[in-house]
């Protein structure tokens, strides 16, 4: 007859199992819809449409399988190790969410998004928002039906946040936002108004993108990304696809601009460094899964901000830009360093945003959907809001669609992600001031191409945890403190405070 510390190890093993088919289906869909961005025929988005529906619905089975209940339970109250207890944890949080959720809402969510992207690139390449409105209204309907199935009881943006950020309030987002607005606002008004002429123009001209994307994978070399584990690819928008074995990246080119793919192309690695920094023996399970949106933010504007952005990047990197554009061998790195960070409030673009109005652009798209999803702004009128509210925060209205409410894909997929890219940055910031403190001289280790002493503390303290801990408690963890704007203030305030002779 069984022990009961038996029957716990077979419960656990079992759920292990479970988990590990589920994350496979997931991940199959994921690779699915890498290959719709980047690969796939223009005509195949019926039947990939059906696909990626059929798979959504076959992880919801599994997860939402009575059996997958009745192992839960059998673990509650267990005397479980730290990591068995997060599994759980986690195991359990996915659960009871998603078991309150009929499949055919989640095959309806799966495959209206699916028919979503290509209206959405047709929209943005037609300039016609009434092509992609529809979509994204139906989409509207059908996450807040989701939600109400979730929790009735609760506001359903909120509901929506916890999607991917479930430790972290949407509460104390909004006060990071506030704290931002406070010192962000004066800031880039005093680079306006008072600012010193920098060196714009270092990296002024038209470039081949087959240049471009030459320069971009020489800088993954340089960054020593696992190309046994990776590949780059071009997307309307570019993303990150993968697990710890699979980590692909995506970036996209314009004739006339220089440094913006180079920089999408480091936040990608980002993204694809904490993938390929989970641990191995854990794939599939919640130890081997990045702990939420936010984190992940935190990794990709980690590499394209503090390091990529630093001028002791450039110093490092000036002359493998020579080798690809000659034109730019006199460039200094001080030059170079002023032209990655200049600060223009006239960009319609958030990817190609600067540090500082960047978090305008997410405010901004915030309290659009906010408001959308509440019911307080109607679908059509999402293109005027938007333009007004880029005048408020940045002065400057787009003269197309295209280049205003249509240029990001993320409404294709749901809602309440935006916050996550300023959650990332604050973050960021928080990390820099720790590995300053735990590396010598890590700004060094930048000049001289010396990465690995600077990605292996990052493995270790936050890519190896997985979800063993709720993002707070891992925020801890890794910082000694709980997340604070403090670090990310003090840092763009002193930043831009020399490159523009402020202080």
């Amino acid at each position: 007859m069984a022990t009961a510390e038996q029957e716990s190890d077979s419960a656990y093993a079992e759920l292990l199992d479970r988990e590990r088919r589920i994350s496979n289906v997931e991940n199959a869909g994921m690779t699915l819809y890498w290959d719709q961005q980047t690969k796939m025929p223009e005509g195949g988005t019926p039947a990939r449409a059906k696909q990626l529906s059929a798979l959504q619905s076959i992880s919801h089975e599994l997860l939402t399988d009575e059996r997958t209940g009745e192992l839960l339970d059998e673990l509650e109250g267990e005397d479980l190790d730290d990591e068995q207890a997060a599994v759980v944890r986690e195991v359990r949080r996915k659960y009871d969410r998603a078991v309150s959720v009929p499949s055919d809402l989640v095959e309806k969510i799966s495959e209206t998004t699916s028919e979503a992207q290509p209206a959405w690139q047709q929209a943005k390449a037609e300039d016609e928002f009434e092509t992609f409105a529809p979509y994204l209204e139906r989409l509207r309907e059908l996450h807040i039906e989701r939600t109400e199935h979730i929790a009735p009881d609760e506001d359903p943006y909120e509901v929506m946040f916890e999607d991917g950020e479930p430790y972290l309030p949407l509460e104390r987002v909004d006060e990071i936002f506030d704290e931002l607005r406070v010192g962000l606002v004066p800031l880039i008004e005093g680079i306006e108004e008072n600012g010193a002429d920098i060196a714009s123009d270092a990296f002024a001209g038209t470039f081949d993108p087959a240049d471009q994307e030459a320069l971009c994978r020489d800088a993954l070399d340089l960054l020593n990304y696992d190309w046994d584990r990776g590949r780059l690819d071009i997307a309307p928008h570019p993303f990150m696809s993968g697990t710890q074995f699979d980590a692909r990246v995506t970036t996209r080119f314009h004739e006339d601009e220089f440094v913006d793919p180079i920089f999408s192309t480091v936040h990608e690695f980002g993204h694809a460094t904490y993938q390929l920094g989970l641990r191995d023996d854990a794939y599939g399970t919640p130890l081997g899964q990045s702990r939420s949106s936010g984190i992940h933010e935190s990794q990709s504007r980690f590499w394209e901000n503090h390091v990529g952005r630093t001028e002791a990047f450039w110093e490092f990197f000036l002359s493998t830009v020579a080798e690809h554009f000659p034109e730019f061998e006199d460039v200094t790195a001080e030059d170079a360093y002023e032209a990655a960070n200049q600060v223009f409030t006239d960009n319609l673009i958030r990817v190609e945003a600067d540090e500082l109005t960047y978090h305008m652009h997410i405010i901004l798209r915030s309290e659009i959907e906010q408001e959308f999803v509440a019911g307080d702004l109607d679908v059509d009128d999402i293109p005027a809001r938007w333009n007004e509210l880029m005048d408020e925060y940045l002065g400057v209205v787009p003269d197309t669609d295209s280049e205003g409410c249509l240029q990001d894909i993320h409404w294709t997929s749901g809602f309440a992600s935006f916050q996550n890219y300023t959650v990332g940055s604050v973050f960021a910031a928080q990390l820099w001031a720790t590995i300053e403190e735990e590396l010598d001289d890590p700004m060094e280790l930048i000049r001289e191409g010396e990465f690995a002493p600077i990605r292996d503390w990052l493995t270790e303290n936050i890519h190896e945890q997985g979800q063993k801990y709720t993002t707070d408690e891992l925020i801890e963890e890794a910082t000694g403190e709980p997340l604070t704007a403090e670090y990310f203030l003090d840092y763009v305030t002193e930043k831009y405070g020399e490159i523009y002779e402020l202080n």
